[in-house]
């Protein structure tokens, strides 16, 4: 038996993925125009769901055709009046029966639409964020990424189902609907017309006022959706200092604004439903009490009241399907504007046409370095270094004196304002950085782990990893002992963020990440800071077997855990201030001297 071909695979959603990047690319769309771009690809699907739409929906107008003839047999009492009757009731079982198979297919082709669309949105936004540079993630809450990665795209799902079907509906049965009227009485069709000013003018009234609250109950879900994500990630440190009752009078006023900016909104929709009701009721009641007149007159049959008075509900319900959907409009139109805060944004690492770099040496030159984050103060001034491949260079001094900074130019996350940084002999600004990072390992002061195995957190981005290299990372990071207590070795789960391991643990791990990725540059920014001293002593000797013969980069405040390096730089104020062996500088009795003096 063949298996079915699935309706979505990876490859057709990778498609989606370049399609929708395209629409925050180049010139501005309006809301409009970027969502049918969104579709692009999904046209046949939608097609045929419009046409089962409009076959499903046919007892909307073909019904009260029926109304009115039975209405007009049972007052005109004709000879035939039992076989019409079978006719219309035959009729109307038919079109009432055929609306179960075609919605469902209707709903099958539309879904595939929405749920491409979505799947792709959705990955666009993950690819995009992979390429946007480190300074954004800094800047932007990682709460609010989740809340437009989820909520924002849900909402466009939603926003686009409602206005597709809204547009058919209204489209077709206010056509057929004022087609059948014109041809029937030109004076009804005249009277059906005088609705649409004072709709136009309501929309006008409520349209601006609606958009604005949707923005701004969009910005205080986005606001809260990154407090509560702070919260949870604090709440150790929360009880360790009996703060509850602090936390928990800070996210009541972010869901009490949150609630306050919400009633608002809901407050002006609902005035603007309720006046828009009002008006259409009214217009309602006057089309009763003008086609009851005609037919007191003689001028159309008592059935045509009921004709007439369905198609007029029926264009009623269409231009105020319409304005109903004006708050959706505002809230879709809002999503759409929120992910593109994503998708159109320009912060990314231009990797284009640059150099692909097939080896690593590990050599680095930093002259006359300057840059700083934002308008800010500098935090490297003038910073200048040499490093040979092979060299295992420690980068000391107190906080803010912009060693990190030094490293983060090193993995290529910043660019120098001025000055040279080159990389083997090449400027780091002509190197595609994604092929220079597959040459570098970097373990992070606080150990980054996610919720998975232990085997996973250390083979992370690598493939058909072997038991032999495998077993060589957990050896040379100290891990086998810990892996040996665990119930399930290599393969226990470590908790969200690694929560169920101490810290010393979850470095080791971070550690044993590097170790396996054999690189040519390493990268330790305080490494050990999270050990107790004995297994402190164990990872350094391991550091120093893994740096044998590659570039390593070290930043630490324990003096004593760089004794071995190659080179010792002082950093102090974004310069390097001084350069040179342990001994050296300690002989010199300069700055190094005076911290090492400190910390003894």
């Amino acid at each position: 038996m063949t298996q079915a071909k699935p309706k979505f695979d990876e490859e057709k959603i990778l498609k989606e993925e370049r399609t929708l990047l395209e629409c925050y690319s180049g010139k501005k769309r309006g809301f409009i125009a970027t969502l049918f771009r969104f579709y692009k690809g999904n046209y046949k699907n939608l097609i045929i769901a419009a046409i089962m739409f409009l076959i499903k929906s046919s007892p909307t107008w073909i019904i009260p055709l029926i109304t009115a003839g039975v209405i007009n047999i049972a007052v005109q009492r004709p000879d035939d009046a039992v076989h019409r009757f079978i006719v219309y009731g035959a009729i109307t079982a038919l079109i009432l029966l055929q609306n179960i198979p075609t919605h469902t297919v209707y709903m099958m082709y539309l879904s595939r639409a929405q749920r491409s669309v979505e799947a792709g949105l959705r990955g666009a936004m993950i690819r995009k964020l992979q390429q946007l540079s480190v300074t954004f993630h800094k800047e932007v809450e990682s709460g609010k990424i989740q809340s437009k990665v989820m909520r924002d795209v849900e909402a466009i799902e939603n926003f686009t189902s409602q206005i597709f079907t809204t547009a058919i509906t209204v489209i077709t049965n206010m056509a057929i609907s004022l087609v059948i009227v014109i041809n029937k009485n030109l004076t009804v069709f005249a009277m059906f017309l005088v609705c649409i000013p004072f709709a136009v003018l309501l929309n006008n009234i409520f349209a601006k006022r609606m958009r604005a609250l949707s923005h701004n109950f969009r910005k205080e879900m986005e606001n809260t959706a990154s407090d509560v994500l702070d919260m949870e990630e604090l709440i150790p440190v929360t009880r360790a200092h009996a703060l509850e009752k602090c936390e928990v009078k800070k996210l009541t006023a972010s869901v009490t604004r949150i609630a306050e900016s919400g009633y608002k909104m809901d407050k002006i929709f609902a005035i603007f439903g309720s006046a828009n009701w009002v008006m259409f009721s009214i217009f309602q009641m006057i089309c009763l009490f003008f086609t009851g007149f005609l037919a007191f007159k003689g001028k159309i049959t008592i059935g045509d009241i009921s004709l007439y008075q369905s198609y007029f509900n029926s264009l009623i319900g269409q231009v105020s399907s319409i304005i109903g959907l004006m708050p959706i409009i505002a809230k879709g139109a809002e999503s759409i504007s929120s992910i593109g805060e994503i998708l159109a944004s320009h912060d990314i690492e231009d990797n284009t046409n640059k150099l692909k770099m097939k080896k690593l040496d590990g050599s680095y030159e930093f002259k006359d370095v300057y840059f700083k984050y934002d308008d800010k103060t500098p935090v490297l001034n003038g910073f200048s270094l040499t490093v040979k491949p092979g060299e295992t260079v420690a980068l000391v001094g107190e906080s803010g004196s912009g060693k990190s900074t030094v490293l983060n130019l090193v993995i290529g996350f910043n660019k120098p304002d001025s000055g040279s940084f080159k990389i083997d002999g090449i400027d780091a600004g002509d190197i595609d950085m994604r092929s220079y990072r597959r040459f570098i390992s970097v373990v992070p002061q606080n150990s980054i782990l996610f919720s998975g195995t232990i085997r996973e957190n250390i083979t992370y981005g690598r493939k058909h990893v072997t038991d032999e290299l495998l077993n060589y990372a957990v050896k040379a990071a100290r891990l086998e002992s810990v892996i040996e207590k665990l119930p399930d070795r290599l393969d226990t789960m470590v908790g969200e963020h690694g929560a169920k391991l101490s810290g010393g643990q979850r470095q080791r791990i971070s550690i044993a990440r590097a170790i396996i990725r054999n690189p040519r540059v390493i990268i330790f920014d305080e490494a050990t800071s999270a050990l107790d001293s004995v297994t402190e002593s164990e990872i350094q000797k391991a550091i120093e077997n893994l740096t044998e013969n590659r570039t390593t980069f070290i930043v630490a405040h324990r003096l004593s855990t760089i004794k071995n390096a190659d080179k010792i730089a002082v950093v102090d104020n974004g310069r390097c201030v001084e350069y040179g062996t342990y001994d050296e500088l300690m002989a010199k009795k300069g700055q190094f001297y005076r911290l090492k003096q400190m910390q003894s």
